[in-house]
């Protein structure tokens, strides 16, 4: 998908995580199931190597506006590659603009 595509409107969901690092459903990230015995509150954060942040668990994202991202899994990929046309969210524009990270190793 190229740059143009994404803001064009040929977007992919939120919540679409398919880089590498990021499992494509929530079974395995503890409290996401609800049932009981879970450890409830559970949160993790995942920086993928020259991708995306990936939030799972129990977290509330805030916008610039105070107000709550809205958000239908437990797991999501955040932008910070700055070029995302879903922000906060990630739509693999990172890809696209062969985005790196200087934290890791090479």
């Amino acid at each position: 998908m190229t740059i143009s595509e994404i803001r064009s409107g040929r977007r992919r969901e939120p919540d679409d995580t398919t880089d590498a690092c990021c499992p494509p459903d929530d079974a395995a990230v503890p409290g996401a199931s609800g049932a009981p015995g879970e450890k409830a509150g559970w949160a993790s954060i995942t920086a993928c190597p020259n991708g995306p942040l990936l939030v799972r668990g129990d977290v509330e994202i805030m916008l610039a506006s105070g107000q709550p991202a809205p958000r239908r899994r437990r797991t999501v990929a955040l932008c910070r590659c700055g070029a995302s046309g879903i922000k906060p969210y990630c739509d693999g524009s990172h890809k696209v603009i062969g985005f790196t990270t200087d934290d890791e190793p090479v």
